[in-house]
């Protein structure tokens, strides 16, 4: 079960909700469930070995530093209105993709104002590395012609239940309807999570040294019926 895109340690929770017969439900989201995206996102990428490397996990304030980060990315993604899916049980929001579409990518390195931000809230150098490995995961696209999941998270006391499938789902679904894509890429830093985008037809297309963590790129085809049905 994925907990975020460059994969993450699950955190001991004393008391875990019942899931097991819960129906998720998938909505399109926009700036209204910024707060919740933020908080779910931060929960997913706070042990995550790629961000522990660009911010720092050894100095103070580590936490902080991805918690701005998440808060900025969020804010320039909504601020573009750029398409994010919701998977939600109960009406709480307990999974998040983060789309950004082959002609509308996330355009951190050309905002200053995003990249003004980021270094007063996680300092140059931690916001350099973060430009670094973002650009480096895109020189790995096949093409142009695909979308990237920027940010991609299960909340962890939801691990386990096959949400993440349900998830990924429902985003090959959704990108498959665009004429102009022919799939979508993601990245992983944490080798635990390589076997289960395998399982979900991704096949790696890349791999990028992240300081000491090796960042595996992969590409999902959009399934081949919807594909078709565009061309």
């Amino acid at each position: 079960e994925i907990e975020a895109v460059t994969g993450v340690q699950t955190c001991a929770l004393p008391i875990l909700p019942d899931t097991s017969t819960a129906i998720a439900e998938i909505r399109l989201l926009n700036s209204d469930y910024s707060r919740e995206a933020r908080s779910l996102l931060y929960q997913a990428y706070r042990h995550e070995p790629t961000f522990a490397y660009i911010f720092e996990a050894e100095r103070p304030g580590y936490e902080q530093r991805v918690r701005a980060t998440v808060r900025e990315l969020v804010k320039q993604h909504f601020f573009q209105k750029l398409p994010a899916i919701g998977l939600f049980v109960d009406d709480r929001l307990i999974g998040i993709a983060l789309i950004a579409p082959p002609q509308r990518r996330l355009g951190i390195t050309e905002s200053w104002a995003w990249q003004l931000r980021m270094w007063l809230s996680t300092g140059v150098r931690g916001t350099r590395r973060y430009l670094d490995y973002h650009q480096a995961v895109l020189a790995c696209l096949p093409s142009e012609s695909v979308h990237v999941l920027p940010l991609l998270g299960i909340h962890p006391q939801f691990q386990g239940k096959h949400f993440g499938e349900q998830l990924l789902g429902a985003v090959h679904d959704w990108c498959a309807e665009d004429p102009h894509s022919s799939g979508v890429v993601l990245d992983t830093g944490n080798s635990r999570y390589l076997e289960f985008y395998k399982r979900q037809g991704y096949e790696e297309i890349g791999e990028v040294a992240i300081g000491p963590v090796l960042e595996h790129v992969f590409f999902h085809a959009n399934p081949q019926p919807l594909q078709a049905a565009t061309t």
